[in-house]
């Protein structure tokens, strides 16, 4: 009887201590939880690669980009979804030209409905492109640095299913810490 009692206590034990071990993983679980669901659906870092933004934003810096925005404004930083030779890549750019508007580029000046575009953000010579008649759900962007950017002027315009959400912030590196705004960085 002695020997059942043993047991039943060593099952008990047992038990205690895998309610316990699950007890102790339920905050980090949960921590884990909230952490997926702000990153897929709120903000997520992403790195910046290469030079198409330059001077505003630099390679290897790390920004804060905000998934909740459905509509963007003139000379928002965006990351959009892009599609090369049936590859998806995600790129960064400027917004140039919102939804309805036209946009051309004569003479190395942008006109967005017909207005010079005062682009003080943008560095390189700007090759001119065609008058384009943007739909109700597209939007026009270019990279800052326009004479190392693949934008709007080889990819089409963009509706905004393609644009996953606007910069806020440069995390990293310190040195840069900031707002990702329209056109005060140099």
């Amino acid at each position: 009887m002695k020997n059942n009692d043993n047991k039943i206590n060593s099952e008990e034990s047992t038990k205690d201590k895998v309610i316990k071990g699950i007890k102790e993983l339920i905050p980090y679980v949960l921590i884990l939880v909230i952490v997926v669901v702000i990153r897929t659906f709120f903000v997520t870092p992403v790195i910046v690669s290469g030079p198409s933004m330059k001077p505003t934003l630099k390679g290897g810096e790390v920004m804060l980009l905000n998934k909740t925005k459905d509509s963007y404004d003139r000379f928002d930083v965006v990351v959009a979804e892009a599609s090369k030779n049936g590859k998806k890549e995600e790129i960064i750019k400027r917004v140039i030209a919102l939804p309805g508007e036209n946009i051309v580029c004569e003479q190395g000046i942008v006109y967005v409905n017909g207005i010079r575009q005062d682009e003080e953000y943008s560095v390189g010579n700007t090759y001119d492109f065609e008058f384009l008649q943007l739909g109700d759900d597209e939007y026009f962007l270019m990279g800052d640095n326009r004479e190392d950017s693949l934008d709007s002027r080889f990819f089409g315009a963009f509706n905004s299913e393609k644009i996953k959400g606007k910069a806020n912030i440069i995390l990293f590196p310190f040195g840069s810490f900031g707002n990702v705004d329209k056109n005060d960085k140099e």
